[in-house]
């Protein structure tokens, strides 16, 4: 018996009310040996007398020594097998923005990026171009044309956009065509088996064109290819977990993540007050409530410690707002580990935090990686998060006779 027909069999409807709260990329590194993490640095006077009540530990996004992408950190945390369930960026940043992807899709999250003369990327992601810069050059991109293949491209946000393939015969199993360097040229696209070659023959075609589309930008005169996708079959939170359950994201990658595990998407925050707000006014209206929050992870891929730190101070200062509310379980807790000191997803434990009235806490009064590492949690698979959270809310019958 797998973890979801076993929910489905164990899981009891009540009124009580779940809450998490995910500092994305929340785990840190210290810059020197002995010294403290983002995380340890941050004065979080909130976090800390969350502590005091509840119980932490580590959670391992997939396996140990797997430095998880965003999609299956996401769904560990949601309780979905991410070696069993796997869903390219593609389909998410597309399900994000409310695009409907048809059977036979591909979507692809692309990225502008900046070339020098010598034809190699010198920035990554374009300076991170704003969005009313990258609107319209993500929008000129839909003047390309491929025989026998309908294009959508779509701005999403700041520099990324995405690119859905319709036609026949297209595959996902496409490699990505950036190199996660600078000082390289980009890759070419790949296929990664037979029933994807036309996709990735499709993905060149594109690539060519956008090129000489783009060639007079001063920033975003190219743009690489990341997470080739079709649409993925999930089951719903309400058949496994029998929970109403809200999305509470400002990115559109974690509102599609959301919306394709049975999530309603709601609110248009965009910033961490609004969607406190957004939470106090569907309160009455769901059982369990994802809250993302995006710049732990952000700074810490710039490498920049001080910023992540400031970060970290800011979703601190929204758990007053959460606990007014008296959600029945509230956990926080990041998708992986983003430490400015690797400036990358890492394949370091998440700091993991649950408070509720029947958890039984440990004895620290922080919240932290050092903290964690002896908390009473203990180490365990992200994708048994919500077996605790269902069974400290009262909705977890027993097993076996």
């Amino acid at each position: 018996m797998d973890m979801h027909s076993l929910t489905r069999d164990l899981k009891v409807k009540n009124k009580s009310k779940i809450v998490m709260l995910v500092g994305d990329g929340l785990g840190g590194l210290p810059l020197a040996p002995g010294g403290k993490t983002e995380l340890e640095t941050a004065l979080t006077p909130n976090l800390d007398a969350l502590a005091t009540r509840g119980v932490q530990g580590l959670s391992i996004p997939v396996k140990p020594g797997i430095a998880p992408g965003s999609g299956p950190g996401h769904l560990g945390l949601f309780g979905y097998d991410p070696l069993k369930y796997q869903i390219g960026r593609g389909a998410l940043e597309a399900t994000g923005i409310g695009f409907a992807m048809q059977p036979g899709d591909v979507a692809i999250r692309c990225n502008f990026c900046t070339l020098d003369s010598a034809g190699n990327i010198s920035d990554r992601r374009a300076g991170r171009i704003s969005s009313e810069e990258s609107a319209p050059l993500a929008i000129s991109l839909r003047q390309i044309s491929i025989p026998g293949i309908e294009i959508f491209v779509e701005p999403v946000k700041e520099h990324r956009f995405v690119v859905v393939f319709r036609g026949a015969g297209l595959g996902g199993r496409v490699r990505d065509t950036d190199p996660q360097a600078t000082g390289v040229p980009p890759l070419d696209p790949v296929a990664e088996d037979e029933v994807s070659q036309k996709t990735a023959d499709v993905a060149k075609e594109f690539l060519r064109q956008a090129r000489e589309i783009l060639k007079s930008e001063k920033k975003a005169n190219f743009h690489t290819m990341r997470g080739f996708a079709a649409r993925p079959d999930l089951p719903s939170y309400d058949d496994v977990y029998g929970l109403r359950a809200a999305a509470i994201a400002v990115y559109p990658m974690y509102k599609g993540l959301a919306s394709l595990v049975g999530m309603d998407v709601i609110g248009a925050a965009s910033t961490l007050t609004e969607q406190m707000d957004v939470l106090k006014n569907a309160w009455n209206d769901y059982d369990f409530f994802f809250i993302h929050f995006k710049y732990t992870d952000s700074t810490g891929e710039d490498g920049n410690f001080e910023e992540k730190v400031r970060r970290t101070e800011e979703l601190d200062a929204c758990i007053p707002a959460i606990t007014a509310l008296k959600p029945e379980v509230l956990i926080v807790t990041g998708d992986h580990s983003t430490p400015a000191y690797l400036k990358s997803h890492s394949w370091h434990p998440v700091p993991t935090l649950l408070v509720s009235d029947c958890c039984r806490p440990d004895p620290h009064t922080a919240f932290g990686e050092t903290t964690a590492i002896t908390g009473g949690l203990g180490q365990f698979e992200a994708q048994y998060l919500m077996l605790l959270a269902l069974s400290n809310a009262g909705r977890m019958g027993k097993y076996g006779a």
